[in-house]
């Protein structure tokens, strides 16, 4: 059994961040990772991904990513594993976590290829890896193929005729402005709200400094305004910032209000429309992580990524972990360098507790 400091379970872009951050403080650290490289998060979402954010902002500490615009899902995925080669990062890839608890010794980590003993643990395994549906969505009728947003890559999923999205935020607006291409599409969910500029015009790379400098100093939860955003996007996620509801219309896809029911195996609107031409569902819907390998009475409730009740326990990569910013790349850098403060202080205080009182 190997023993560290600090184990990071999960080698995404917050893990090597964590990473970078433990290194600099010279922490005995090793960083988790179940697939089989470093980046396979990304390269299982849909073909067409491209980020919101251009290099300043895509980057993490230390190397900028070298592409000159908003990079695509496998470049930010190479990107990754450059990353953590560059600055010889400790990534066990390949190592599925399949519990972690907790005896005298400290943290205790059990894998798929063995144990770890550490001291602390920073869980930044994502935040998105469990669907989540609508209890009616096993009601349609089994003729009407499902796919969700997590397990969507391309148009050649969708079942011959219309395609419904449910879920307008952005991968619903995405896959819905790909689905009209060559299916008649709707499009169904409340407005989420949308960035008032285009990122990709030349006004919109003069203002996205200001959207980008709100989401990440103002929009916190020590502001009045941070506390309110929150709450309005809270199962919502953040409002449009590449897609606007004006393009999704003017590319042909049929607006719609939530979908609140089945009847006779088939969606039905808020306002009782039934939807019976449909024959693919995509559910953009949401997800949450997947936390069950933690077997810690005292892991379920965090403050600013340290967890309440289980003293060592940490989480970077949150959902509002501190700003609306802290799930995005631009937003993990702050959060993890303080986790780092936490794990240098925690380091010296463990340090005194082995020092005899008359040598302090």
């Amino acid at each position: 059994m190997d023993r560290f400091g600090t184990v990071v379970i999960g080698g995404g872009q917050a893990g090597l961040v964590m990473g970078y951050y433990l290194r600099r403080l010279g922490e005995s650290f090793v960083i988790l990772e179940a697939d089989a490289r470093i980046g396979d998060s990304w390269r299982r979402r849909y073909d067409s991904l491209r980020l919101f954010s251009r290099p300043r902002y895509a980057s993490l500490p230390g190397l900028r990513i070298p592409v000159p615009d908003c990079p695509t899902r496998d470049e930010l995925a190479d990107y990754l594993e450059r990353y953590a080669a560059h600055f010889e990062l400790p990534v066990h890839t390949g190592v599925q976590v399949t519990r972690v608890s907790r005896d005298a010794r400290g943290f205790l980590v059990d894998t798929d290829s063995g144990e770890y003993l550490a001291d602390r643990v920073v869980v930044a395994s994502g935040w998105h890896a469990v669907p989540h549906r609508p209890a009616f969505a096993a009601e349609l009728d089994p003729a009407i193929r499902q796919v969700h947003s997590l397990d969507y890559r391309n148009p050649s999923q969708l079942a011959d005729g219309e395609v419904l999205v449910v879920g307008a935020a952005n991968s619903g607006t995405d896959i819905a402005l790909e689905a009209v291409k060559t299916h008649p599409t709707r499009l169904a969910g409340r407005h989420p709200g949308q960035v008032p500029i285009d990122i990709d015009k030349p006004s919109g790379h003069f203002l996205t400094p200001v959207v980008m400098f709100a989401f990440k100093h103002v929009l916190t939860r020590r502001t009045p305004m941070g506390r309110k955003a929150m709450a309005s996007m809270q199962g919502h996620g953040v409002g449009l910032v590449r897609n606007k509801l004006e393009q999704v219309e003017a590319a042909g896809v049929v607006r719609h209000g939530r979908i609140e029911s089945v009847r006779d195996g088939y969606p039905v609107t808020a306002d009782g429309e039934v939807l019976s031409d449909v024959r693919t569902v995509v559910w953009c819907t949401g997800s949450g992580p997947d936390h069950s390998w933690l077997d810690l009475p005292g892991a379920a409730q965090h403050r600013r990524g340290i967890a309440v009740g289980e003293p060592g326990l940490m989480y970077l990569g949150a959902e509002f972990q501190f700003a609306v910013a802290s799930a995005t790349i631009q937003g993990l850098d702050r959060d993890a360098r303080y986790l780092t403060r936490h794990v240098r202080d925690l380091g010296r205080r463990s340090a005194d507790r082995m020092v005899p009182a008359d040598r302090r």
